[in-house]
């Protein structure tokens, strides 16, 4: 067994550069078409050629998107993009549809070909017949447990990846036509509006305007809205299951989402693999005794835009208590206030592109790939020219703020999120589940 790779969301340029920083093994992308995030930026051709060269010159894979349900008319730009994609050096392409599969077989047999969740595989005869075809990976639906990812890399020659982190869908490995249905947005062709966020309320077919009493407030109830999964605290039980890659959600989430939790994983992953190589006895037991969890691990997760956590499907099957019905809204610790482009050893200055408001006197953390958060009171402002400032209100301004510390091109800058304006959420241990299979903490 060889180490598992991380593989971290990229939608954009700058948050390939965040993951590939913060210890990506590899990113998964999509370009402008075909690519089931059709809302996030994404990348044009010139773009995607800047990201292969930038990601490769880091030693980090790509992984290219063309994960939709394509119709005959999208078929022809479809092949046009393999082809150039593969031209490229793109590492591996990620394919749902059949169809697609065969194309990039034709135009790319040089490129790798990953079979997406998309395409629902859940067991070891499925995975063999991809296998059979050419498939060199598939990506696990998150149905999946981890006693059954272990019995399917036990029976099956194929590499197996699974989600770890981020976003769950509430339909069956994200087949959904909610959206369609409701707005006319296809979830299957990337241009999801996520209506099973939206606030729903059950009325009785012969007596309009009499609703059912399932609200949990005045908004109404959120009956389809499912925790975030986050399965850090299972790392030796995933290295048990043979998988071969832990897939990080969330192209369509900001550059210092990617950052930290990207960070987090490789920590944690880097601590759990470093017991389980040396163990005698392979077994997530043996590694449990040994390895050391880290609860800052947990925690830092918890200062990213999140709902409740869950373990999804890992252990067993999730019920009720995997969904949350008192809100739609994601918990967020920390605002994302900054990036760091450079730093000023002479005059002791940081210059940082703004995100969020920043006001002399403020109490920041500083987040880098390989440094503890580092604390900074906002001591000195100035702007690019050297304007002395008390507050940046304006959103990607460049300016230079004071600091003894010499950061590395693309640290963060966060600023904790006063408590009148966060709901109370503590970090507690998914582990740790209540005799209900909930959360033990007070939520």
């Amino acid at each position: 067994m060889q180490k598992p790779e991380l593989l971290a969301p990229a939608g954009d340029m700058e948050k390939l550069k965040m993951a590939v920083r913060y210890g990506a093994d590899a990113v998964y992308l999509g370009s402008n078409d075909f690519s089931l995030r059709a809302q996030a930026k994404n990348f044009t051709d010139e773009q995607l050629t800047e990201a292969i060269d930038f990601a490769h010159s880091h030693g980090v894979k790509v992984y290219l998107t063309v994960n939709v349900y394509p119709q005959e008319q999208h078929l022809a730009d479809l092949r046009a993009l393999l082809v150039k994609a593969a031209g490229m050096g793109v590492d591996a392409f990620i394919v749902a549809d059949p169809g697609v599969f065969r194309m990039a077989a034709e135009v790319a047999p040089q490129v790798q070909r990953h079979i997406s969740t998309q395409a629902n595989c859940t067991n070891s005869q499925t995975a063999e017949f991809w296998r059979e075809q050419g498939a060199s990976r598939v990506i696990l639906g998150r149905e999946v447990s981890l006693e059954n990812c272990r019995q399917m890399a036990a029976r099956v020659p194929i590499e197996l990846e699974i989600f770890v982190h981020g976003a769950v869908c509430m339909s069956y490995s994200g087949r959904c036509l909610l959206s369609s249905f409701l707005t006319g947005r296809s979830a299957n062709l990337g241009d999801c509006a996520q209506p099973c966020r939206w606030q729903y309320r059950l009325e009785e077919a012969r007596r309009p305007g009499a609703y059912m009493p399932i609200e949990e407030d005045r908004w109404g109830s959120y009956i389809f809205n499912s925790k975030d999964l986050c399965l850090i605290e299972l790392l030796p039980e995933i290295l048990q299951a043979g998988v071969a890659s832990l897939k990080i959600e969330g192209r369509m989430k900001s550059a210092y989402y990617v950052a930290n939790v990207t960070r987090i994983y490789r920590q944690a992953l880097d601590s759990c693999w470093a017991v389980w190589e040396n163990l005698a006895e392979k077994s997530a037991a043996a590694c449990r005794q040994n390895w050391q969890f880290d609860a800052d691990w947990l925690a830092e997760l918890g200062k990213i835009s999140h709902r409740k956590y869950f373990t999804g499907f890992a252990q067993s099957e999730p019920g009720a208590e995997a969904y949350v019905y008192d809100t739609t809204y994601s918990f967020r610790g920390y605002d994302f206030a900054g990036v760091v482009q450079d730093y000023d050893a002479e005059r002791k200055r940081v210059l940082i592109e703004q995100r969020n408001l920043l006001t002399l006197g403020d109490e920041v953390e500083i987040i880098s790939p390989k440094l503890p958060p580092l604390p900074l009171k906002i001591s000195g402002i100035w702007s690019e020219d050297g304007e002395e400032l008390t507050r940046l209100p304006h959103a990607r301004q460049i300016a230079w703020l004071a600091c003894d510390t010499p950061l590395p091109e693309g640290s963060i800058i966060r600023r904790a999120v006063p408590e009148e304006r966060r709901p109370e959420l503590s970090a507690c241990s998914l582990l740790q589940n209540d005799t209900e299979g909930g959360c033990s903490c007070n939520e």
